[in-house]
């Protein structure tokens, strides 16, 4: 199961980036992400309202701020530097590729901030996929014309918001469902874009089909299947596993690139593929245990029931960390 959530996962994450580069010919960045996230969190609203309250009780008003600024982080600061970024010209595998270094600084911070150390094998599999990124992006990054240096620094900036959201769940005292948490974090980014895009006299929808062809892309691929899958995945393998899928959408995302907008795919793409492959393989698995979790339930939660799992580390940042992977402390 954990491995067919990986491959869902990944799959839907890269749809993000693909669906990003359909809407920017037709919409400015806040139009189309204001267009995606209203219509989601009325429903889901509505949803919580009469089919959902169980799940909302005992929430403090603590509990309720907190996932407001996960929200604020993983979804408004994570998005508007990637769409930001791609309308400034850097390309869809390129933002791919700065989004990619994500594990290997949630790598490096899981040790202080959440007691979960990184063993040597991991390192080289975290190193490894930075490569395959690497090799993937660095052909189309250098072939970039007329994009301001400066626009190579956004989608790095809602990288460290999307590291920054990870950790800030992990460190919960108390678990939230995450259909819960998709309705307050998907609220809470309608709310930002609608103030951003009628600030910028940009509230106004366009007409053409291809805008909400993308909106609605976004909404199933990216939203309900990329970041519900996110927080899914996060809860029942932890943090550097979860990250470590990361490398696998910059290959991902410059395939369906070539296939879908006749982008090049050359022997240099196949190769960071490659090697991007094996990353995901060296940090994840073990001999006996391909899924990498000696109890099956190596982020604290509960593998059987991931919607009321403890949160990753356990239910307190103040919990010392446990021994899995063979006494491999993660």
């Amino acid at each position: 199961m954990n491995a067919l959530l990986s491959v869902a996962f990944v799959i839907c994450w890269s749809s993000g980036f693909i669906g990003a580069k359909l809407g920017a010919g037709s919409a400015d960045a806040v139009t189309i992400l204001m267009w995606r996230f209203l219509p989601l969190a009325l429903v889901l609203g509505a949803f919580a309202v009469v089919r959902a309250r169980a799940a909302w009780r005992g929430l403090t008003a603590r509990d309720l701020l907190r996932q407001c600024v996960i929200g604020a982080l993983s979804q408004s600061g994570y998005l508007l530097t990637v769409y930001y970024a791609i309308q400034l010209g850097v390309s869809s595998g390129t933002t791919a590729l700065i989004d990619g270094t994500q594990p290997l600084v949630a790598g490096a911070l899981a040790g202080p901030l959440l007691r979960q150390y990184v063993s040597g094998r991991q390192w080289l599999g975290l190193c490894l996929g930075v490569a395959g990124v690497l090799v993937v992006t660095s052909a189309d990054a250098a072939a970039a014309r007329g994009v301001p240096l400066w626009a190579y620094a956004v989608p790095f900036l809602g990288m460290l918001s999307l590291v920054a959201a990870t950790f800030l769940e992990s460190r919960a005292r108390r678990t939230v469902a995450p259909s819960v948490a998709m309705t307050i974090h998907c609220g809470t980014s309608a709310v930002v874009f609608t103030v951003l895009a009628a600030a910028s006299g940009a509230a106004v929808p366009p007409a053409e089909a291809s805008f909400w062809m993308a909106v609605g892309w976004l909404v199933l691929l990216a939203t309900f299947g990329g970041y519900g899958l996110y927080w899914l995945v996060l809860r029942r393998s932890g943090v550097l596993r979860v990250n470590t899928l990361m490398f696998l959408m910059a290959p991902v995302t410059a395939v369906w690139g070539a296939v879908m907008f006749g982008e090049p795919f050359g022997p240099q793409t196949a190769a960071g593929l490659a090697v991007a492959l094996m990353a995901v393989a060296v940090v994840r698995g073990r001999a006996g245990d391909p899924a990498g979790g000696a109890t099956g339930d190596p982020a604290g939660g509960a593998a059987g029931d991931p919607a009321g799992g403890a949160a990753v580390g356990g239910n307190s940042g103040d919990v010392p960390a446990r021994r899995v992977d063979n006494g491999t402390r993660v």
